[in-house]
C-alpha cells in the first residue's frame, strides 16, 4: 500500500532589504544556511529580495536590476542549495530579453540544479505597486515542481489573492504552496485600514490551504521603504498554514526571522479524505470561469 512521503522541514526567510543588492544577496544566503542548520530541507526567500521594492515608482533605471537566468543570483542560490543539500525557492527580477522582464520564482534542487521557474501570472497596477510597468505577465502557467524533499508550488505575491492560481497549482500535484511576497501598508492608511488588510491577507492564504488540502507558506519582507512621509511599511508576519487552515507558525511584524515549519504529507492525505473538495468538484459546470464577467 502506498503511503505519503515522510514529513519535510521547511524554512521561511523574513528579511529586511537594503539599497545594496550585493548585501541583500549575501544576507539571504546566510539566512538560507541558518535554515539548513536548523533542519530545513526546503527554504524560500521573499519576493524580489535582492533590492528594495522598486515598483513604488515608474523609472526606467530600475530595469538595470534585472538579471538573466542563469546569472549572479541564480549562481549564488544554486551554490547554497548544493552546499546545504536543501531545495531553495528564490524570487528574482528576470531579464528574458531586451524589453521583456518577468517577476520570477526559481526552484533549485538539493544538488543546486534549477528544477524549474515560475513567472508571476497576476501583475498588479495599484498606487505604489506599479508592476505592470516592469513585468511581462507569466507565460509558463501554474506549476508543481518536484524536488528531492517535496513537490512545491511556487506562486508570487499578487497571485495569492486568486483562488484559481492556488487550485490549478494544487491540481498539478503541489504538496506545499509558496508565496514569496512584498506586502505592506501605506502608512497614511494603516490606522484606518491596516488591521482589516492584514486580516484579509491571512484569511485568503488559509482559505487556499483549506480548499485545496495543502500547506501554504506566505513569506514577506519587513521595514519601511520609500520616502519618510510615504512609501510602504512592509508588515512582515510571514506565516505557514496547514491543510486545515490552522496557522502553525508566524513571524513578527518587524524583525528578521527564519521560521522553521514541519509539513507532513500524511496530513494532506487525511485532510483530503475527510474534506474531499477535489473529489466533489463539478468540473463539467465550470466552463464560465474563463469569461471575464457574465455579460
Amino acid at each position: 500500500m502506498t503511503r505519503p512521503a515522510r514529513p519535510v522541514t521547511v524554512g521561511l526567510v523574513q528579511m529586511r532589504c537594503s539599497t545594496d543588492p550585493e548585501d541583500n544577496l549575501k544576507r539571504a544566503c546566510d539566512f538560507l544556511r541558518e535554515a539548513a542548520e536548523r533542519g530545513a530541507k526546503v527554504a524560500c526567500l521573499p519576493e524580489l529580495f535582492r533590492s528594495q521594492y522598486f515598483c513604488q515608482v515608474e523609472d526606467h533605471k530600475f530595469f538595470d536590476l534585472a538579471e538573466p537566468i542563469p546569472g549572479e543570483t541564480t549562481e549564488a542560490l544554486s551554490a547554497v542549495a548544493r552546499e546545504t543539500r536543501m531545495a531553495v525557492i528564490g524570487s528574482m527580477f528576470e531579464r528574458r530579453a531586451a524589453g521583456i522582464y518577468h517577476n520570477t520564482a526559481v526552484v533549485f534542487d538539493v544538488d543546486g540544479s534549477i528544477k524549474g521557474r515560475y513567472r508571476k501570472m497576476h501583475i498588479p497596477d495599484d498606487p505604489l505597486y506599479y508592476e505592470k510597468f516592469y513585468f511581462t505577465p507569466g507565460d509558463l502557467g501554474f506549476q508543481a515542481i518536484a524536488t528531492e524533499p517535496a513537490t512545491v508550488g511556487p506562486l508570487v505575491c499578487w497571485d495569492q489573492w486568486y483562488p484559481e492560481a492556488a487550485r490549478l497549482t494544487a491540481l498539478q500535484g503541489a504538496e506545499i504552496l509558496f508565496y514569496p511576497t512584498a506586502i505592506g501598508w501605506h502608512p497614511a492608511e494603516k490606522a484606518e485600514f491596516g488591521e482589516a488588510q492584514a486580516d484579509a491577507w491571512h484569511t485568503m492564504q488559509r482559505a487556499h490551504a483549506i480548499s485545496n488540502g495543502v500547506y501554504v507558506m506566505a513569506i514577506n519582507r519587513i521595514g519601511h521603504e520609500g520616502p519618510p512621509d510615504g512609501g510602504i511599511e512592509f508588515w512582515g508576519g510571514t506565516f505557514a498554514a496547514d491543510p486545515f487552515g490552522r496557522v502553525i507558525a508566524r513571524a513578527s511584524v518587524d524583525k528578521e526571522e527564519v521560521l522553521i515549519v514541519e509539513c507532513d504529507p500524511g496530513l494532506v492525505e487525511d485532510t483530503r479524505r475527510h474534506w474531499p473538495f477535489l473529489r466533489d468538484r463539478r468540473i463539467d459546470a465550470y466552463g464560465a470561469i474563463t469569461r471575464r464577467f457574465a455579460d
